[in-house]
Protein backbone atom coordinates (compact mmCIF):
# COMPACT_ATOMS: atom_id res chain seq x y z
CA UNK A 1 0.00 0.00 0.00
CA UNK A 2 1.46 3.38 -0.63
CA UNK A 3 0.93 6.00 2.22
CA UNK A 4 -1.93 8.07 0.20
CA UNK A 5 -4.00 4.98 -0.37
CA UNK A 6 -3.49 3.40 3.38
CA UNK A 7 -6.43 5.82 5.01
CA UNK A 8 -8.72 4.96 1.84
CA UNK A 9 -8.31 1.54 2.24
CA UNK A 10 -9.86 1.00 5.24
CA UNK A 11 -13.06 2.61 3.62
CA UNK A 12 -12.57 1.60 0.18
CA UNK A 13 -12.04 -2.27 0.51
CA UNK A 14 -13.37 -2.89 4.61
CA UNK A 15 -12.54 -6.86 3.79
CA UNK A 16 -9.74 -6.41 3.49
CA UNK A 17 -8.53 -4.25 6.71
CA UNK A 18 -11.70 -5.24 8.93
CA UNK A 19 -12.39 -8.34 10.48
CA UNK A 20 -9.93 -11.12 10.05
CA UNK A 21 -7.18 -8.85 9.02
CA UNK A 22 -6.92 -6.78 11.75
CA UNK A 23 -7.57 -9.54 14.17
CA UNK A 24 -4.23 -11.18 12.53
CA UNK A 25 -2.57 -7.80 12.11
CA UNK A 26 -3.42 -7.04 16.09
CA UNK A 27 -2.09 -10.92 17.16
CA UNK A 28 0.89 -9.94 15.00
CA UNK A 29 1.87 -6.92 16.65
CA UNK A 30 1.78 -8.22 20.09
CA UNK A 31 3.47 -10.97 18.83
CA UNK A 32 6.32 -8.97 18.03
CA UNK A 33 6.43 -6.99 20.50
CA UNK A 34 6.88 -9.55 23.33
CA UNK A 35 9.15 -11.91 21.01
CA UNK A 36 11.68 -9.49 19.34
CA UNK A 37 13.93 -8.06 21.87
CA UNK A 38 14.39 -11.74 22.16
CA UNK A 39 13.98 -13.01 19.10
CA UNK A 40 16.89 -10.22 18.08
CA UNK A 41 19.06 -11.50 20.75
CA UNK A 42 18.89 -15.26 19.37
CA UNK A 43 19.96 -14.34 16.16
CA UNK A 44 23.09 -12.06 17.13
CA UNK A 45 23.87 -14.80 19.33
CA UNK A 46 23.31 -17.98 16.96
CA UNK A 47 25.03 -15.96 14.25
CA UNK A 48 28.14 -15.75 16.40
CA UNK A 49 28.23 -19.77 17.21
CA UNK A 50 27.33 -20.21 13.73
CA UNK A 51 31.35 -19.43 13.39
CA UNK A 52 32.76 -21.86 16.45
CA UNK A 53 34.98 -23.78 15.08
CA UNK A 54 36.75 -20.40 13.76
CA UNK A 55 36.37 -18.47 17.01
CA UNK A 56 37.60 -21.61 18.94
CA UNK A 57 40.50 -21.72 16.68
CA UNK A 58 41.19 -17.92 17.05
CA UNK A 59 41.02 -18.11 20.95
CA UNK A 60 43.68 -20.80 21.54
CA UNK A 61 45.70 -20.06 18.64
CA UNK A 62 48.77 -19.57 20.82
CA UNK A 63 48.65 -22.15 22.87
CA UNK A 64 47.27 -24.60 21.12
CA UNK A 65 49.48 -24.60 17.97
CA UNK A 66 52.01 -27.44 17.71
CA UNK A 67 54.38 -28.86 15.03
CA UNK A 68 52.92 -31.35 13.35
CA UNK A 69 54.21 -34.87 14.18
CA UNK A 70 53.23 -38.48 13.70
CA UNK A 71 54.49 -39.97 16.63
CA UNK A 72 52.63 -39.67 20.12
CA UNK A 73 53.51 -40.44 23.91
CA UNK A 74 50.64 -42.48 25.79
CA UNK A 75 47.96 -40.68 26.97
CA UNK A 76 48.18 -41.00 30.73
CA UNK A 77 51.32 -39.21 29.85
CA UNK A 78 49.37 -36.14 29.03
CA UNK A 79 46.95 -36.44 31.90
CA UNK A 80 50.01 -36.34 34.34
CA UNK A 81 51.35 -33.44 32.26
CA UNK A 82 48.20 -31.77 32.67
CA UNK A 83 47.34 -32.67 36.23
CA UNK A 84 50.93 -31.42 37.53
CA UNK A 85 50.20 -27.80 35.59
CA UNK A 86 47.08 -27.50 36.89
CA UNK A 87 46.25 -29.38 40.38
CA UNK A 88 42.71 -31.50 40.08
CA UNK A 89 40.41 -34.20 39.08
CA UNK A 90 41.05 -35.25 34.87
CA UNK A 91 37.55 -34.13 33.55
CA UNK A 92 38.01 -34.39 29.81
CA UNK A 93 40.44 -35.29 26.98
CA UNK A 94 40.26 -33.31 23.36
CA UNK A 95 41.86 -35.43 20.85
CA UNK A 96 42.26 -33.34 17.73
CA UNK A 97 41.77 -34.47 14.13
CA UNK A 98 44.88 -31.98 13.12
CA UNK A 99 48.67 -33.13 13.97
CA UNK A 100 49.58 -29.65 14.14
CA UNK A 101 47.13 -28.82 16.91
CA UNK A 102 47.66 -30.11 20.73
CA UNK A 103 45.56 -32.73 22.76
CA UNK A 104 43.53 -30.13 25.44
CA UNK A 105 42.79 -31.74 28.88
CA UNK A 106 40.33 -30.41 30.77
CA UNK A 107 41.44 -30.66 34.63
CA UNK A 108 38.65 -29.76 37.51
CA UNK A 109 40.00 -28.12 40.48
CA UNK A 110 38.40 -29.28 44.17
CA UNK A 111 36.38 -25.94 44.21
CA UNK A 112 34.60 -26.82 40.81
CA UNK A 113 36.09 -24.66 38.45
CA UNK A 114 38.32 -26.11 35.19
CA UNK A 115 40.85 -25.32 33.24
CA UNK A 116 42.19 -26.57 29.83
CA UNK A 117 45.87 -27.70 29.91
CA UNK A 118 47.06 -28.03 26.20
CA UNK A 119 49.95 -30.48 26.24
CA UNK A 120 51.90 -31.75 22.76
CA UNK A 121 50.80 -35.17 22.46
CA UNK A 122 53.92 -36.51 20.96
CA UNK A 123 56.27 -35.40 23.89
CA UNK A 124 53.61 -34.61 26.20
CA UNK A 125 54.94 -31.32 26.75
CA UNK A 126 52.20 -28.75 28.00
CA UNK A 127 52.22 -25.92 25.49
CA UNK A 128 49.77 -23.74 27.82
CA UNK A 129 46.71 -23.22 29.72
CA UNK A 130 43.11 -21.45 29.04
CA UNK A 131 39.49 -20.91 30.36
CA UNK A 132 37.66 -24.46 29.94
CA UNK A 133 35.18 -22.18 28.25
CA UNK A 134 35.73 -19.87 25.64
CA UNK A 135 34.13 -17.21 24.37
CA UNK A 136 31.52 -19.32 22.29
CA UNK A 137 30.47 -21.05 25.14
CA UNK A 138 29.19 -17.57 26.86
CA UNK A 139 27.45 -16.91 23.32
CA UNK A 140 25.44 -20.45 23.94
CA UNK A 141 25.21 -19.70 26.96
CA UNK A 142 23.13 -15.79 25.89
CA UNK A 143 21.61 -17.51 23.24
CA UNK A 144 19.97 -19.72 25.77
CA UNK A 145 19.38 -17.61 28.23
CA UNK A 146 20.69 -19.69 30.88
CA UNK A 147 23.67 -17.22 31.22
CA UNK A 148 20.24 -15.10 33.62
CA UNK A 149 20.15 -17.69 35.60
CA UNK A 150 19.09 -21.67 34.69
CA UNK A 151 15.17 -20.73 35.21
CA UNK A 152 14.89 -17.79 32.28
CA UNK A 153 15.58 -21.07 29.82
CA UNK A 154 11.95 -21.26 29.85
CA UNK A 155 11.47 -17.85 27.61
CA UNK A 156 13.54 -20.19 24.98
CA UNK A 157 10.07 -22.30 24.59
CA UNK A 158 7.88 -19.02 24.98
CA UNK A 159 10.08 -17.09 22.47
CA UNK A 160 9.99 -19.96 20.00
CA UNK A 161 6.60 -20.15 20.04
CA UNK A 162 5.57 -16.99 19.46
CA UNK A 163 8.35 -16.71 16.97
CA UNK A 164 6.23 -19.32 14.55
CA UNK A 165 3.08 -17.56 15.75
CA UNK A 166 5.20 -14.38 14.42
CA UNK A 167 5.64 -16.05 11.07
CA UNK A 168 2.22 -17.50 10.75
CA UNK A 169 0.63 -14.48 11.43
CA UNK A 170 3.14 -12.92 8.97
CA UNK A 171 1.87 -15.44 6.06
CA UNK A 172 -1.58 -14.36 6.84
CA UNK A 173 -0.73 -10.52 6.38
CA UNK A 174 1.27 -11.09 3.60
CA UNK A 175 -0.77 -13.01 1.37
CA UNK A 176 -1.73 -11.16 -1.95
CA UNK A 177 -4.89 -9.28 -2.03
CA UNK A 178 -6.29 -5.91 -4.05
CA UNK A 179 -3.98 -3.31 -3.02
CA UNK A 180 -1.07 -2.02 -3.89
CA UNK A 181 2.12 -3.13 -2.01
CA UNK A 182 4.72 -5.18 -2.41
CA UNK A 183 4.81 -8.45 -2.62
CA UNK A 184 7.88 -10.15 -4.37
CA UNK A 185 9.60 -7.32 -4.48
CA UNK A 186 9.85 -3.73 -3.20
CA UNK A 187 7.27 -1.35 -4.99
CA UNK A 188 7.96 1.55 -2.56
CA UNK A 189 10.44 4.30 -2.88
CA UNK A 190 10.46 5.81 1.00
CA UNK A 191 8.34 6.58 4.23
CA UNK A 192 6.58 3.73 5.85
CA UNK A 193 5.25 2.27 2.58
CA UNK A 194 9.02 1.38 2.10
CA UNK A 195 9.79 0.13 5.24
CA UNK A 196 6.10 -2.01 4.70
CA UNK A 197 7.44 -3.63 1.73
CA UNK A 198 10.72 -4.45 3.24
CA UNK A 199 9.37 -6.08 6.16
CA UNK A 200 6.81 -7.91 4.05
CA UNK A 201 9.78 -8.87 1.06
CA UNK A 202 11.87 -9.68 3.47
CA UNK A 203 9.40 -12.37 5.98
CA UNK A 204 8.51 -13.80 2.82
CA UNK A 205 12.09 -14.87 1.58
CA UNK A 206 13.11 -15.55 5.40
CA UNK A 207 10.23 -16.94 7.25
CA UNK A 208 9.82 -20.32 6.37
CA UNK A 209 14.12 -20.81 7.73
CA UNK A 210 13.17 -18.52 10.63
CA UNK A 211 10.25 -20.51 11.57
CA UNK A 212 12.22 -23.99 11.06
CA UNK A 213 14.71 -22.43 13.49
CA UNK A 214 12.02 -21.82 16.63
CA UNK A 215 10.89 -25.43 15.68
CA UNK A 216 14.38 -26.65 15.83
CA UNK A 217 15.14 -25.04 19.22
CA UNK A 218 12.61 -26.59 21.17
CA UNK A 219 14.09 -29.12 21.83
CA UNK A 220 16.93 -27.20 24.11
CA UNK A 221 13.86 -25.43 26.00
CA UNK A 222 13.52 -26.40 29.54
CA UNK A 223 9.74 -28.04 29.82
CA UNK A 224 9.26 -28.91 26.36
CA UNK A 225 12.64 -30.37 25.30
CA UNK A 226 13.15 -32.75 28.58
CA UNK A 227 9.19 -33.85 28.20
CA UNK A 228 9.72 -34.29 24.44
CA UNK A 229 12.89 -36.04 25.11
CA UNK A 230 11.16 -38.38 27.73
CA UNK A 231 8.53 -39.19 25.70
CA UNK A 232 10.72 -40.47 22.79
CA UNK A 233 12.79 -42.27 24.29
CA UNK A 234 9.59 -43.96 26.31
CA UNK A 235 8.05 -44.61 23.42
CA UNK A 236 10.92 -46.68 21.77
CA UNK A 237 12.30 -43.45 19.19
CA UNK A 238 15.40 -42.26 21.02
CA UNK A 239 18.56 -43.66 21.76
CA UNK A 240 18.90 -46.91 21.74
CA UNK A 241 17.92 -49.59 24.91
CA UNK A 242 20.90 -49.82 27.76
CA UNK A 243 22.95 -53.01 27.42
CA UNK A 244 22.58 -56.27 29.88
CA UNK A 245 23.90 -55.79 33.32
CA UNK A 246 24.05 -52.10 33.14
CA UNK A 247 21.15 -49.18 33.57
CA UNK A 248 20.98 -46.02 31.91
CA UNK A 249 20.89 -43.05 34.34
CA UNK A 250 20.39 -39.02 34.04
CA UNK A 251 24.47 -37.94 33.74
CA UNK A 252 25.21 -35.80 36.04
CA UNK A 253 26.53 -32.57 35.08
CA UNK A 254 29.78 -32.55 33.57
CA UNK A 255 29.29 -36.19 33.32
CA UNK A 256 27.60 -36.62 29.83
CA UNK A 257 29.17 -37.40 26.67
CA UNK A 258 29.50 -33.72 25.14
CA UNK A 259 29.73 -33.18 21.29
CA UNK A 260 27.83 -36.65 20.80
CA UNK A 261 23.94 -34.74 20.11
CA UNK A 262 21.60 -33.77 22.03
CA UNK A 263 19.86 -37.08 22.39
CA UNK A 264 22.89 -38.74 24.10
CA UNK A 265 24.02 -35.68 25.97
CA UNK A 266 21.59 -35.98 28.25
CA UNK A 267 22.32 -39.87 29.03
CA UNK A 268 25.02 -41.48 31.17
CA UNK A 269 25.82 -45.33 32.10
CA UNK A 270 26.50 -46.78 35.08
CA UNK A 271 29.76 -48.70 35.22
CA UNK A 272 31.23 -50.64 37.86
CA UNK A 273 33.36 -48.32 40.00
CA UNK A 274 37.19 -48.81 39.21
CA UNK A 275 40.11 -47.14 38.24
CA UNK A 276 40.65 -45.10 34.78
CA UNK A 277 42.69 -46.75 32.05
CA UNK A 278 42.94 -44.22 30.19
CA UNK A 279 45.69 -45.80 28.07
CA UNK A 280 43.48 -48.62 27.61
CA UNK A 281 40.31 -46.43 26.91
CA UNK A 282 41.83 -44.55 24.04
CA UNK A 283 43.69 -47.47 22.73
CA UNK A 284 40.31 -49.50 22.13
CA UNK A 285 38.53 -46.36 21.08
CA UNK A 286 41.16 -45.66 18.41
CA UNK A 287 41.15 -50.01 17.35
CA UNK A 288 37.20 -49.66 16.98
CA UNK A 289 37.80 -46.84 14.30
CA UNK A 290 36.61 -43.74 16.34
CA UNK A 291 37.23 -40.90 13.97
CA UNK A 292 39.16 -37.83 15.34
CA UNK A 293 38.09 -35.07 16.78
CA UNK A 294 36.72 -37.14 20.02
CA UNK A 295 35.97 -36.56 23.32
CA UNK A 296 36.95 -38.49 26.07
CA UNK A 297 34.91 -37.33 29.22
CA UNK A 298 36.02 -39.33 32.92
CA UNK A 299 33.25 -38.67 35.16
CA UNK A 300 33.26 -37.67 38.52
CA UNK A 301 30.95 -40.41 39.64
CA UNK A 302 32.75 -43.74 40.31
CA UNK A 303 29.74 -45.46 39.19
CA UNK A 304 29.61 -43.82 35.89
CA UNK A 305 30.84 -45.33 32.61
CA UNK A 306 33.55 -43.17 30.73
CA UNK A 307 32.66 -41.95 27.31
CA UNK A 308 34.87 -41.67 24.23
CA UNK A 309 31.97 -39.41 21.48
CA UNK A 310 32.76 -38.37 17.85
CA UNK A 311 32.59 -34.83 17.68
CA UNK A 312 29.84 -35.23 14.84
CA UNK A 313 28.90 -32.15 12.46
CA UNK A 314 26.51 -34.15 10.52
CA UNK A 315 23.70 -36.13 12.47
CA UNK A 316 24.21 -39.54 10.63
CA UNK A 317 27.60 -38.86 11.55
CA UNK A 318 26.89 -39.35 15.59
CA UNK A 319 28.96 -42.02 17.30
CA UNK A 320 29.66 -42.85 21.05
CA UNK A 321 31.42 -45.31 22.79
CA UNK A 322 30.96 -45.95 26.35
CA UNK A 323 33.32 -47.94 28.72
CA UNK A 324 33.85 -49.17 31.56
CA UNK A 325 36.68 -47.59 33.68
CA UNK A 326 39.04 -50.53 33.06
CA UNK A 327 38.57 -49.99 29.42
CA UNK A 328 36.40 -52.63 28.29
CA UNK A 329 33.35 -51.15 25.83
CA UNK A 330 30.18 -51.08 27.43
CA UNK A 331 28.27 -50.17 24.12
CA UNK A 332 29.05 -48.57 20.91
CA UNK A 333 26.54 -46.39 19.22
CA UNK A 334 26.01 -44.86 16.22
CA UNK A 335 23.47 -42.76 14.61
CA UNK A 336 21.89 -46.10 12.82
CA UNK A 337 20.93 -47.50 16.45
CA UNK A 338 18.97 -44.24 17.19
CA UNK A 339 15.13 -44.48 16.62
CA UNK A 340 13.20 -42.08 14.26
CA UNK A 341 12.22 -39.81 16.48
CA UNK A 342 16.14 -39.39 17.83
CA UNK A 343 17.04 -39.18 14.02
CA UNK A 344 14.80 -36.29 13.36
CA UNK A 345 15.43 -34.56 16.29
CA UNK A 346 19.17 -35.06 15.39
CA UNK A 347 18.66 -34.18 11.99
CA UNK A 348 17.12 -30.75 12.94
CA UNK A 349 19.63 -29.49 15.44
CA UNK A 350 22.30 -29.94 13.27
CA UNK A 351 21.08 -27.99 10.61
CA UNK A 352 19.78 -25.10 13.14
CA UNK A 353 23.28 -24.97 13.81
CA UNK A 354 24.50 -24.65 10.62
CA UNK A 355 26.53 -27.99 10.09
CA UNK A 356 24.51 -30.51 8.42
CA UNK A 357 25.24 -29.59 4.91
CA UNK A 358 28.30 -27.64 5.07
CA UNK A 359 29.06 -23.85 4.02
CA UNK A 360 25.68 -23.58 2.07
CA UNK A 361 23.92 -24.53 5.18
CA UNK A 362 26.26 -22.12 7.46
CA UNK A 363 25.48 -19.01 5.20
CA UNK A 364 21.32 -19.63 5.21
CA UNK A 365 21.25 -19.68 8.61
CA UNK A 366 23.05 -16.59 8.66
CA UNK A 367 20.99 -14.90 6.38
CA UNK A 368 18.03 -16.04 8.68
CA UNK A 369 19.36 -14.29 11.72
CA UNK A 370 20.26 -11.04 9.40
CA UNK A 371 16.64 -11.03 8.51
CA UNK A 372 15.62 -11.71 11.83
CA UNK A 373 17.05 -7.87 12.82
CA UNK A 374 15.81 -6.44 8.87
CA UNK A 375 12.33 -7.65 10.25
CA UNK A 376 12.88 -6.29 14.11
CA UNK A 377 13.58 -2.85 12.49
CA UNK A 378 11.55 -2.24 9.73
CA UNK A 379 8.44 -3.50 12.11
CA UNK A 380 10.27 -0.55 14.69
CA UNK A 381 9.94 2.04 12.13
CA UNK A 382 6.63 0.91 11.23
CA UNK A 383 5.70 1.53 14.02
CA UNK A 384 7.40 4.82 14.83
CA UNK A 385 5.99 6.78 11.87
CA UNK A 386 2.13 5.33 12.55
CA UNK A 387 2.02 5.56 16.32
CA UNK A 388 -0.23 8.29 18.00
CA UNK A 389 1.61 10.36 20.14
CA UNK A 390 1.55 8.80 23.67
CA UNK A 391 0.10 5.35 22.58
CA UNK A 392 1.09 2.22 21.86
CA UNK A 393 -0.77 2.22 18.84
CA UNK A 394 -1.86 -1.38 18.37
CA UNK A 395 -4.09 -2.08 15.49
CA UNK A 396 -7.72 -2.23 16.59
CA UNK A 397 -9.50 -5.73 16.04
CA UNK A 398 -13.09 -5.35 15.74
CA UNK A 399 -15.46 -8.69 17.13
CA UNK A 400 -17.02 -10.83 14.47
CA UNK A 401 -17.10 -14.17 14.49
CA UNK A 402 -14.92 -14.40 10.91
CA UNK A 403 -11.72 -13.00 12.72
CA UNK A 404 -12.24 -15.65 15.69
CA UNK A 405 -12.00 -18.11 12.86
CA UNK A 406 -9.01 -16.72 11.39
CA UNK A 407 -7.55 -16.34 14.12
CA UNK A 408 -8.01 -19.27 15.99
CA UNK A 409 -7.11 -21.25 12.57
CA UNK A 410 -3.74 -19.82 12.62
CA UNK A 411 -2.34 -20.32 16.62
CA UNK A 412 -4.48 -23.42 17.80
CA UNK A 413 -2.24 -26.20 16.16
CA UNK A 414 0.63 -24.38 17.39
CA UNK A 415 -0.82 -23.93 20.87
CA UNK A 416 -1.56 -27.49 21.19
CA UNK A 417 1.70 -28.54 20.12
CA UNK A 418 3.50 -26.13 22.07
CA UNK A 419 1.34 -25.93 25.41
CA UNK A 420 3.39 -23.18 27.30
CA UNK A 421 2.82 -21.47 24.22
CA UNK A 422 -0.39 -21.60 24.09
CA UNK A 423 -0.83 -20.95 28.07
CA UNK A 424 1.03 -17.52 26.75
CA UNK A 425 -1.66 -16.99 24.23
CA UNK A 426 -4.52 -17.20 26.08
CA UNK A 427 -2.77 -15.32 29.18
CA UNK A 428 -2.14 -12.80 26.26
CA UNK A 429 -5.66 -12.60 24.67
CA UNK A 430 -7.02 -12.66 28.26
CA UNK A 431 -5.03 -10.02 29.57
CA UNK A 432 -6.11 -7.71 26.10
CA UNK A 433 -9.45 -8.49 26.62
CA UNK A 434 -9.40 -7.03 30.18
CA UNK A 435 -7.50 -4.22 29.00
CA UNK A 436 -9.98 -2.83 26.03
CA UNK A 437 -13.23 -3.31 28.65
CA UNK A 438 -11.33 -1.20 31.39
CA UNK A 439 -11.17 1.55 28.39
CA UNK A 440 -14.80 1.16 26.87
CA UNK A 441 -16.40 4.11 27.91
CA UNK A 442 -19.20 3.71 30.26
CA UNK A 443 -23.04 3.65 28.99
CA UNK A 444 -24.56 6.66 29.63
Amino acid sequence: MSGSSEKGAASAAPGILSGAYRTVWRMHFFAGLISLPFLMLMALTGAIYLFKPEIDDWQTRGVAAIAPSSGQTVPAAWAEAAIATVPGRLATILVPDREDRAVKVTVEAEDGTRRAVFVDPSNARVTGTAPAEGVTQTVKELHSLVLFGPGLNILVELVAGWSMVLVATGVFLWWPRKRDAGVITVKAKAGRPLWRDVHAVTGLYAGAVIFFLAATGMPWSAIWGDEVMGAVREAGFGRPAAPAASEWVHAEHGDAPQGAGWTLEHAGLTAMPAPIDVDRILASAEDAGMSRPYLVTLPASEDRAVTVAYQNVRSEDARVIYFDRGGDVLRDITAADFGTGARAFEWGIAVHQGTQYGQINRWIMLAACIAVWVLAISALAMWWKRRPKGRLAAPVAPPGPRAKVALTAIVLPLAILYPLTGLSLILAVAADWAISRLRRPAAT
